[in-house]
């Protein structure tokens, strides 16, 4: 061992060396475990953000690396088809592309999904702001139907109107009343292609979040359990406790306020 260290130029009592525990280790791993709790689908940079916001001065490696060992890091992957689209061709283009989104109420997206409870679907459509990502409506329903999407649409207009809104090709979307109500408020209509889910990309990763830091964690007793549920996730804690990595790591309620001001 001697003559080992003598070559590599060690000094051999760095072999018994065993680094001081930092004192606040114990504790920030108990925070990271409250953080993980109570926000079960965060990844460990939005874990991050919420302890920088704690006062803890903690880096990414060392959050990624506690919540590894305490069996944290975890992912979900499910799937199923609500979309139905129109046949023939669509007089709509998708307007997104190459489009600078620099203000609230430019552009809202669209989209629905569904959630399983005791062998039965339920659905959910969203409204969401591209430029603060905050809800601007939603709505629960035992039927994929018309008033599904245009209830939050029509909800949603009473206080702000989008410039732009875009969806898929489904069939809701399409519909005359859809339609109607969104040239009556002079709304310019963007649409995905068929077959291209990334062109709506900005809402699918809302409700990617939405199901597995929601749907997928909770066994809805009824509907009514599940509107309730699924609504406080949308209103309390995504529009206004669940900070974005696209804004900064600031909520969407607390990044439009930002930038009204």
């Amino acid at each position: 061992m001697r003559q080992i260290c003598g070559t590599l130029g060690f000094n051999r009592s760095s072999l018994y060396y065993e680094p001081k525990k930092d004192p606040c280790e114990a504790q920030l791993q108990q925070e990271i475990e409250m953080l993980s709790t109570r926000y079960p689908r965060y990844g460990y940079r939005r874990i991050t953000e919420e302890l920088l916001r704690m006062g803890y001065t903690v880096g990414y490696r060392r959050v990624a690396r506690l919540m590894k060992s305490a069996n944290l890091l975890v992912s979900f992957k499910r799937s199923c088809q609500t979309t139905k689209s129109v046949d023939g061709k669509c007089q709509w283009v998708n307007r997104l592309d190459n489009l600078d989104i620099c203000r609230h109420n430019q552009v809202w997206v669209a989209d629905v999904t569904y959630v399983r409870f005791k062998g039965n679907f339920v659905y959910v459509s969203v409204l969401l702001d591209v430029f603060t990502r905050i809800i601007r409506g939603w709505q629960l329903s035992r039927h994929l139907t018309q008033p599904l999407t245009l209830r939050p649409l029509q909800q949603a207009g009473r206080e702000n109107v989008p410039e732009i809104h875009h969806s898929d090709q489904g069939v809701q979307y399409l519909s005359e009343a859809y339609i109607s109500t969104l040239t009556d408020h002079g709304i310019g209509i963007s649409l995905a292609h068929r077959g291209r889910p990334w062109e709506n990309g900005y809402v699918e990763r809302f409700i990617r979040t939405l199901k597995e830091a929601e749907i997928y964690l909770n066994d809805y007793d009824d509907i009514a359990d599940a509107n309730a549920c699924i609504g406080h996730f949308i209103e309390q804690v995504s529009n206004q406790k669940r900070p974005h990595s696209a804004l900064g790591y600031l909520t969407p309620i607390e990044f439009e306020q930002k930038n009204l001001s």
